[in-house]
């Protein structure tokens, strides 16, 4: 009778289911908590680097991720604006400060953190992932990019593709077509071919498609470029060129076309110690001062001819014409020009080149790719030989009309006949 006393007591029954409860809650509580680890430990996770890193997709490292990394990955946090790229086809490891891409860019993906929980909130900048780890997976058969940014987003966005180009540097021969081109590769928004293609000229027949592949990648809002000054004397350049694209914008870089003639004269000479001299290409009779204008030396100055081919096809507000002259003594200001032409942010200032007393023109500080001066090579910037003066000025009364003429069509002074 007292046994069945002590458990009716309606004290001892809450008691007891009380502590019912309370077990259930405990062992749905650790149940919970274990579902939870476990799901934790099978996200992917960066890790840290060792000295090299490569941008990855977070699914492909489930196997090199553990709890213990997931915990070290607060203490570690990398700098910004970082751009680092591996080569699995043979490899190779190459970092580059660089935050452009060069003209060999394959499969590249823009990696950014990824904003997925709260663990990887708390880091700063990418982590990064060792090159060793990632190689041991076997996974990753292209080049890889690592871009930081401030969206945390994981994107791959960042392999860009190849566009004809929109802007063409058109000529002239010895004006200086190359200086401009790698004063031009400076600049973020351009990309630029840096052998001449002469599809417009030599190659036309292989069609737009093979043209196109000979173009680097681009990103949006950049700028595809090539230069191949043969084209502004080559008659068919101009109805071709539009025929691609009648929004395509063309540079001409000008000389004085006598300085310009006895320069590609010197190039020739280079190549053939044997040519005739200077004085006798020139004239067709030295008797009479007549000029050979089939000498193509003498016949590239006379722009004005020129032009008139390609004002068939292009109004003049597309296209730009660039002196020579202030190239070397103001790169700057030419440059300054050819950036609002192009509708470009004004990047490449003063602070990017130095003259070269030696050469006799300007150097970049820093070229493309390189945080080394910069001067173009030796075939810029050669000795003239002397010319006589009688044929110096025999030259400059025949292209005095052409130059006038020339000043007129541009609506600017070059002040060769000065």
């Amino acid at each position: 009778m007292a046994f069945r006393t002590v458990y009716s007591d309606p004290l001892s029954r809450s008691i007891f289911k009380k502590f019912v409860v309370m077990l259930c809650s405990l062992l749905t509580s650790m149940y919970l908590l274990h579902c939870l680890t476990d799901r934790c430990s099978s996200m992917p996770t960066p890790v840290k680097a060792s000295s090299q890193v490569v941008g990855f997709f977070a699914s492909e490292l489930q196997d090199l991720m553990s709890l213990r990394r997931k915990r070290l990955l607060k203490k570690w946090t990398t700098e910004s604006k970082v751009r680092l790229s591996y080569e699995s086809a043979d490899d190779t490891k190459r970092i580059s400060e660089d935050s452009r891409f060069d003209d060999t860019d394959k499969g590249q993906v823009l990696y950014e953190p990824v904003d997925s929980d709260s663990e990887n909130r708390e880091l700063s900048r990418d982590i990064q992932l060792s090159l060793d780890d990632i190689v041991s997976s076997k996974r990753l058969s292209h080049r890889f990019t690592v871009k930081t940014g401030s969206t945390g987003k994981l994107s791959p966005l960042g392999e860009g593709r190849k566009e004809l180009p929109q802007a063409l540097i058109i000529g002239v021969k010895k004006g200086g077509t190359r200086a401009l081109l790698e004063f031009l590769r400076v600049h973020p928004d351009i990309r630029a071919v840096g052998a001449e293609p002469h599809f417009f000229d030599r190659n036309y027949e292989n069609g737009l498609e093979w043209y196109r592949e000979l173009m680097p990648k681009t990103l949006e809002g950049q700028i595809t470029m090539e230069k191949t000054p043969s084209y502004f004397v080559t008659r068919e350049a101009p109805a071709r060129i539009s025929a691609m694209s009648r929004d395509t914008k063309l540079i001409v870089v000008v000389r004085d076309p006598i300085t310009r003639a006895i320069s590609d004269y010197t190039q020739t000479l280079s190549k053939n110690p044997k040519i005739p001299t200077f004085e006798s290409l020139t004239f067709k009779n030295r008797t009479t001062g007549l000029i050979d204008t089939s000498w193509s030396a003498i016949q590239i100055g006379i722009y004005a001819k020129h032009l008139d081919n390609w004002l068939e096809y292009f109004p003049m507000g597309q296209i730009l014409f660039v002196s020579g002259e202030r190239l070397i003594s103001d790169p700057a200001g030419e440059l300054g020009r050819v950036q609002n032409f192009l509708g470009l942010k004004r990047i490449i200032t003063d602070k990017h080149f130095y003259f070269n007393q030696t050469k006799g023109f300007s150097c970049l500080k820093k070229a493309e790719g390189s945080s080394k001066p910069h001067c173009l090579g030796k075939t810029k910037g050669r000795t003239h030989p002397n010319i006589h003066p009688e044929v110096v000025q025999r030259l400059r009364d025949f292209y005095r009309p052409f130059n006038r003429k020339f000043y007129q069509m541009t609506g600017r002074m070059f002040g060769w006949d000065d």
